[in-house]
């Protein structure tokens, strides 16, 4: 962020709307100094939360960017997730599933897009999966799910699918930030999507039931092509002998994958 330019477009714009420092102040609660400070921007230890309520007293946004090397890191997010994307689709086909990606829709004034929407003929089984590179709002992602899950009947009208029943699956990059961050709430994903591991595998070659389920997809997007593995050990409560073993993942993924237990294409024994 251009603090000088920040403060010279915060000005302009409280100029613009004929507001003085004490009436932005009152308004933000924030104190005068501070306000003034964001005016010249001398933003040094002006939080990002302050920087947005100052804002918002304007009726303005702030979008903050995190860059490296002077470009932005959407691509990178999005390369990750197109790759798991892919990489989860293709393991649905060979599993014996009708698969469609990124199906949008509008259904009684409800919006949206699915990441994969999968049929598999002989069980009448509809699949929504959610496909996650990396979790930022836990809450948004579980709501969102439910929410596609909920529509998706209405969603495949027209397709000639006959569905018996509807299935929800989270698909997330298996990151040990992700892990660490299921793991802090793992009740509330053991209650939203309670099946893994092999249940989930088993379930995916045999649709047999609906199912909530989560499963962690390898993501070797920058490491060339490999089998796509999926996780196989259900996710618990994080404690130090865990963290501890995470630490050791991140630091070195090719020992992590040497002691993995059988990842390989979501073989089933």
């Amino acid at each position: 962020m251009d603090a000088l330019r920040f403060g010279r477009h915060f000005r302009a714009l409280r100029i613009r709307l004929e507001r003085r420092q004490r009436d932005v102040s009152a308004r933000a609660g924030l104190s005068r100094s501070l306000i003034a400070s964001i005016d010249r921007g001398e933003l040094d230890g002006v939080t990002v939360g302050s920087l947005l309520r100052a804002a918002a007293a304007l009726g303005a946004d702030v979008d903050l960017y995190l860059r490296w090397r002077g470009e932005r890191l959407d691509r990178l997010v999005d390369e990750a997730h197109a790759w798991l994307v892919d990489a989860f689709v293709q393991l649905l086909r060979g599993l014996g599933w009708v698969v469609d990606v990124e199906v949008s829709f509008s259904i009684w004034g409800e919006r949206g897009s699915i990441d994969i929407l999968a049929f598999h003929p002989l069980f009448g089984a509809l699949l929504v999966v959610e496909i996650k590179s990396v979790i930022a709002d836990s809450q948004a992602t579980l709501h969102g799910l439910d929410r596609k899950s909920r529509l998706a009947r209405e969603v495949i009208v027209g397709r000639g699918w006959n569905v018996r029943h509807v299935s929800r699956l989270l698909v997330i990059g298996a990151t040990a930030t992700s892990r660490r961050r299921v793991a802090r709430l793992a009740a509330t994903y053991d209650a939203a999507l309670p099946e893994r591991g092999t249940v989930a595998r088993r379930w995916l070659r045999s649709p047999d039931r609906p199912i909530a389920g989560l499963l962690f997809l390898a993501n070797d997007s920058h490491g060339g092509p490999r089998k796509a593995t999926v996780a196989r050990e259900r996710v618990r409560r994080s404690n130090r002998a865990q963290t501890t073993a995470t630490g050791a993942v991140e630091r070195d993924p090719g020992r992590a994958e040497e002691g993995a237990v059988d990842q390989a294409n979501l073989a089933v024994k």
